[in-house]
């Protein structure tokens, strides 16, 4: 055993007893990258695959070629525009390999298989049916506003997009990233879909002055219904028609950059939709050309199609696809969807109650191998991308280097950090807050593996669920948030929401994420156009307006927003050490702790507040607050006095009064 591959294991030691487990994963991933570089001479060359497969212009034999794998197909027709829709007159052959081709010279096809016009292959399947489909490595797809019916669209434009991004760097992102996590479609106040165009020019400016370095993209890839949120993917190559074109979202991505804002992409490679029309089901005519046979290729509780990871064929579909976004639209990382889903055969659906289950037979070692795979692509592609799991089971070593045994992501999204809050919420009163689980829950993570806290993502937000604002407000928020009026239920929403995204920021991870909104607490859930609220945009949207009004108090959560952020990316809280406790006080709900050289102390107290309250610093000297959430900027009540010196005594203690509901930030020395 090669000391590297325990490095895990010494870090550790609880996970002794299965050191063989996590070294046959290792040797299992060595091997994979050894069969691949045997075969094509590097992941690189085996995740290039979409610049074979799909529609491309040849320049040395000057025409078009279009190739498709589909083993088990009896035959397949080009049919489009260019041909008038006919369904027998372009026949494709198999060539050497096994795919199937058809080559279009440019002399007879270059005024009809032209940009923008339309294509379809027309599939005899294995059991003889007889179907149109989308070929799987389309670049776009687009949806006919007349018969709502998808097609695959040719994208010959003549000028290439110029990108300008070339002096971006991700490096110092990548340590620290401060994540707003959005949706083109439902970014604007109006009652449609909105545009990369809108989003570039209306949002990314909203996004930057909010003093977030990385935005999160949701639903790019192709999905038929827009109500799935962009999970249920069709087209995995072709960025949503239904936001605009290819070089929109490029536009978008390069404004971005040239802001200092890197852009990782939700990724969907945990399943697929099941659509036969629009999608990679049955293609061949088989339900196991992608996706595993039966029953173990669907996932019930999604209603959607599960990929076979250990299938050469698949992995060459997925990380190509990586690359894809990754090269030609300047991603700079994804956050993949569902990672607990692929990790496990249970999809999760357990109680991981002993550390057996993170190695026994349910989990699935050809997805977690597909993870090393990726992971290692997307590094040598770009070694500062970020790349952040989607994981709720704690598998060990997700976010260690694959050399130490670990599956080598970034970030782990801390799952467990929402769930806490809304279960607090919801089933506690504020006297009942228990600060010792509250601790735990946020600081208790790996010394070594890195997380992204939020305190509610797009899940908290959707129908069915509640945001915190509205957790905490409820109806409230329609009647009561003018900052001319006091109102009981709104003065402890906004004191506890501003407490409560302070210490999920400071203290729950080495990255941050807020869905998009949410910042301001936006008054409503998200719900997409659907039959059951008759096809309305009435709650797919955000409304501006209401943070842009200065008589609400949205702008107040708004103004706490943008400091809170300024303060840690000043300060560089979350590149530090995990937060070191200084006093934690249950029954009068105190909690205090160290983290990047600046003390944070809350008072959860709902109505009592302490004169002269002692609290030890780390260190003697003089403390001055930062920053506090008793601002009346930030709708608070100007109880503190942010001009006072705070001088330890000889216990290394100061005198502090807290005012209850109120987090206070302080720092030794001058405000500097």
């Amino acid at each position: 055993m090669s000391k590297t591959s325990l490095a895990l294991i010494s870090d550790e030691p609880w996970l002794n007893d299965f050191a063989p487990a996590i070294q046959k994963r290792l040797k299992d991933y060595q091997t994979a990258l050894y069969q691949i570089n045997e075969s094509l001479g590097s992941i690189l060359e085996f995740a290039n695959f979409h610049d074979y497969y799909g529609v491309h212009f040849e320049p040395v034999r000057k025409g078009w070629i279009y190739r498709e794998w589909a083993p088990a197909a009896q035959q397949l027709f080009l049919t489009g525009d260019f041909n008038w829709w006919d369904r027998e007159s372009h026949p494709l052959r198999k060539n050497h390999r096994g795919d199937w081709e058809i080559f279009l010279p440019y002399a007879q096809y270059k005024d009809t298989f032209t940009h923008q016009s339309r294509i379809k292959v027309r599939v005899i399947d294995a059991q003889g049916r007889d179907l149109d489909r989308i070929p799987a490595y389309i670049r776009r797809v687009v949806q006919d506003e007349k018969t709502h019916d998808f097609t695959g669209q040719l994208w010959f434009p003549q000028e290439k997009f110029t990108w300008t991004d070339r002096y971006f760097s991700l490096e110092a992102i990548a340590q620290m990233p401060l994540i707003y996590e959005c949706h083109v479609g439902m970014a604007q106040e109006k009652l449609g879909v909105g545009t990369y165009r809108e989003f570039e020019e209306l949002i990314l400016p909203r996004i930057k002055k909010g003093g977030y370095n990385a935005i999160q993209l949701m639903a790019v890839m192709e999905h038929p219904y827009y109500g799935s949120f962009g999970y249920h993917v069709s087209n995995f190559f072709a960025p949503s028609s239904r936001f605009g074109t290819p070089e929109e979202l490029k536009s978008l991505i390069n404004t971005a950059h040239q802001m200092g804002i890197a852009v990782i992409m939700d990724i969907v490679h945990s399943h697929a939709v099941k659509n036969v029309n629009e999608g990679l089901n049955e293609f061949d005519g088989t339900d196991h050309q992608y996706f595993h046979p039966g029953d173990r290729g669907y996932h019930e509780g999604w209603d959607s199609k599960l990929f076979d990871y250990g299938k050469w064929e698949v992995q060459q579909f997925l990380l190509s696809n990586i690359r894809y976004w990754l090269e030609e639209f300047h991603f700079d990382g994804f956050r993949f969807d569902g990672a607990t889903s692929m990790l496990y055969h249970h999809h999760g659906h357990v109680s991981f109650d002993s550390a057996d289950k993170y190695f026994d037979e349910g989990v699935d070692e050809a997805a977690l191998r597909y993870f090393q795979l990726a992971n290692t692509l997307i590094h040598q592609l770009k070694p500062h991308a970020i790349s952040i799991a989607e994981e709720v089971s704690g598998m060990p070593g997700l976010c260690r280097n694959i050399e130490d045994g670990g599956i080598g992501f970034d970030f782990r999204l801390a799952m467990g950090i929402p769930d806490f809050w809304i279960k607090t919420l919801k089933h506690k009163t504020d006297e009942q807050w228990d600060l010792f689980e509250l601790w735990h829950e946020l600081s208790n993570r790996p010394k070594k593996e890195k997380s992204i806290a939020y305190a509610e993502s797009h899940d908290q937000a959707l129908v069915g669920d509640k945001s915190l604002a509205f957790w905490l407000m409820d109806k409230e928020m329609y009647t009561s948030m003018s900052v001319l009026e006091q109102n009981l239920v709104v003065d402890r929403g906004i004191a506890l929401h501003k407490m409560i995204r302070m210490i999920t920021l400071s203290l729950g991870g080495e990255g941050y994420l807020n869905f998009i909104g949410n910042e301001f607490g936006h008054p409503e859930w998200v719900d997409f156009p659907r039959e059951g609220n008759n096809w309305s945009y009435q709650y797919a949207r955000r409304q501006w307006s209401l943070v842009d009004a200065e008589h609400l108090r949205y702008s107040q959560l708004n103004a706490w927003d943008q400091a809170m952020i300024e303060l840690v990316s000043k300060h560089q809280v979350l590149k530090a050490p995990h937060g070191e406790q200084l006093y934690l006080e249950p029954d009068k709900k105190i909690l205090a702790y160290e983290r990047g050289g600046l003390v944070f102390v809350y008072s959860f107290h709902p109505t009592e507040s302490y004169f002269g309250f002692p609290i030890r610093m780390p260190e003697s000297g003089s403390y001055q607050i930062l920053l506090h959430s008793d601002q009346k900027k930030f709708g608070g009540f100007e109880r503190l006095d942010p001009t006072v010196n705070y001088q330890t005594d000889q216990d290394h203690t100061v005198a502090l009064y807290l005012p209850n509901r109120v987090v206070m930030v302080m720092k030794k020395g001058n405000k500097k």
